[in-house]
């Protein structure tokens, strides 16, 4: 609402954005001063945030400085990484800097950037519904009502723990993305680390790091798989990060998706060398240099399966072991911090079309340009970002294909098709007869 209480009054859209995260920005910035293309994108935080409390010291972009919003897609677009940096007159101290990996602050400073400076892009109004009515959707916000021939969602990830650590979670038992929040009065304290990523090794590293006074007593890394295993950065696997790869994997059937999903989930959610490095190096220096092997425990392998407070106060976790034997074992802690991953967000903003959408394994169902499924008009379309990994596959939820998927809806509104990037060296479709 307007100061006076009257509903603003916003001209017909070509597009509506629901959501003005690292997806919807790169749209938002394609599309930015093209006249043919009006467009408004809605965030209903106050500001502008991506991933604020776990932006630990020293933590590090897992992906190359040209997958930023634009760079991929549009080099000479405003909204770039590098236009970011010339236009804070830090361009020679960045190169001098000789950053192995961007800081993931400074990242997401960039980001806060290309969401601030672009006025197709409002915070603090939050989408309440999207109908489809006269040939149109109708989007209701907060503030307004919005008519546009297409939507764009990309409303991002929630933290997911298991339903197990629900009832305890608080300010001694909490989600890595609070890490920065709470952290802080784990001095003392026996800590558990649950989870094996790139997210519960920063959060480990970073508590057997700190000085005495503010260390916990104990820290255990407790992580499902077998070990701590480092994120596969190698050059025939970013081959899984072309677009030529996800055309090719959106072809293929369900089953076959989810299996490559499984079995390359570390292409993208393994642990940075750098981190693992540092951690050994840490777990030296306490237990060889300092002499004080009793502050850290490390227990791959194994499954929380319980999480109580026994009758005299003491929390425990339940571990099971997930080799032949099975066997458990009890781990008392006074704090977790659950590194568990992420999930889509929720969508109710849709439930008015939701009866008109297909869906497909718990996803909704979208065709080679990341358009729904529906049962509407051809040329009205609800774009899905962000939300899609079943269909997509593991880039579809990380910054490596942003740009392109972007580019990719943007020459759908504009009824237009961009040069192609060479193709992979890989000859991914099988063929038929001789090669």
């Amino acid at each position: 609402m307007t100061a006076s209480g009257s509903t603003e009054q916003t001209p017909h859209l070509r597009l509506a954005g629901i959501g003005a995260g690292p997806a919807n920005l790169a749209l938002a910035a394609l599309l930015h001063g093209d006249r043919g293309q009006p467009n408004l994108f809605f965030d209903r935080k106050p500001s502008f945030t991506w991933h604020d409390d776990q932006l630990i010291t020293g933590a590090t972009l897992q992906v190359s400085i040209f997958k930023d919003l634009v760079s991929l897609s549009d080099p000479t677009n405003r909204f770039s990484f590098m236009s970011y940096l010339h236009e804070h007159g830090r361009m020679y101290h960045f190169l001098n800097a000789q950053f192995a990996a961007v800081p993931r602050t400074e990242f997401r400073n960039y980001l806060a950037w290309a969401a601030q400076t672009n006025e197709n892009v409002v915070f603090s109004e939050s989408v309440q519904h999207v109908e489809f009515v006269n040939d149109v959707f109708r989007v209701t916000t907060d503030r307004r009502q919005v008519t546009a021939d297409n939507i764009a969602v990309g409303v991002g990830t929630v933290p997911w723990v298991p339903d197990l650590a629900v009832p305890h979670l608080g300010t001694g038992h909490f989600h890595v993305s609070q890490f920065l929040r709470y952290a802080g009065q784990l001095a003392g304290k026996r800590v558990a680390v649950v989870g094996g990523g790139q997210s519960g090794a920063e959060a480990f590293l970073d508590l057997i790091s700190r000085s005495p006074g503010d260390r916990p007593a104990c820290v255990s890394w407790v992580s499902r798989r077998r070990n701590y295993f480092p994120i596969d950065d190698s050059t025939f696997t970013n081959d899984f990060y072309m677009p030529e790869y996800s055309d090719y994997f959106y072809r293929l059937s369900e089953e076959k998706r989810a299996e490559l999903n499984s079995a390359h989930l570390l292409s993208s959610d393994g642990i940075s060398e750098s981190t693992l490095r540092a951690i050994y190096q840490g777990l030296y220096r306490l237990q060889f240099v300092e002499h004080d092997e009793h502050r850290f425990g490390l227990l791959p392998n194994r499954t929380v399966v319980a999480a109580d407070r026994t009758s005299n106060g003491i929390f425990e976790l339940m571990l099971r072991h997930n080799d032949e034997s099975g066997q458990s074992q009890i781990l008392p802690v006074d704090a977790v911090v659950w590194a568990t991953g992420f999930r889509p967000a929720p969508k109710t903003f849709l439930e008015p079309l939701l009866s008109h959408i297909e869906t497909a394994n718990g996803e909704v169902r979208v065709d080679e340009d990341f358009a729904v499924t529906w049962d509407g008009p051809p040329d009205r379309n609800i774009f899905m970002q962000n939300a899609v990994r079943g269909q997509r596959g593991l880039p579809d939820v990380n910054l490596s294909l942003n740009a392109w998927r972007a580019q990719r809806i943007a020459d759908r509104l504009r009824g237009n098709n961009s040069p192609e990037m060479a193709m992979s060296f890989i000859d991914w479709s099988a063929k038929s007869g001789r090669g």
